[in-house]
């Protein structure tokens, strides 16, 4: 199994910067690639961005320009620079992983459990 865990949320002013971050544990072999989505109350979870194993990336319309989404391979982490926050940014952001172990290899998304981010004067 594999655990993701997120972190760095918490509440930040509009124009405001966060950095999140997401590790991964457990019996990893390999790890591609890696996403960040939000969710709002009522609503579905949307892309934010992801990132390759190569490190090729895609972002949201909402986003670009402004999030950059990076990883620490080496360090099983992914991360999401978030600037020039603006309100309608505020949801919990959940970070997911297509990942194989070393008892199957078979390709699994997992889940983390997400970290709060508010944006609010």
């Amino acid at each position: 199994q594999v655990q993701l865990v997120e972190s760095g949320g918490g509440l930040v002013p509009p124009g405001g910067s966060l950095r999140l971050s997401c590790s991964a544990s457990g019996s990893i072999f390999r790890i591609g690639f890696m996403r960040w989505y939000q969710q709002t109350p009522g609503n579905q979870r949307e892309l934010v961005a992801q990132i390759s194993a190569s490190n090729t990336t895609n972002y949201a319309d909402s986003v670009k320009g402004r999030f950059t989404v990076s990883r620490a391979n080496a360090k099983n982490t992914v991360y999401l620079q978030m600037n020039s926050l603006k309100p309608d940014d505020t949801a919990v952001y959940y970070c997911n992983a297509d990942a194989m172990t070393t008892t199957d290899y078979r390709v699994v998304t997992y889940w983390g459990k997400g970290t709060l981010v508010t944006v609010s004067a």
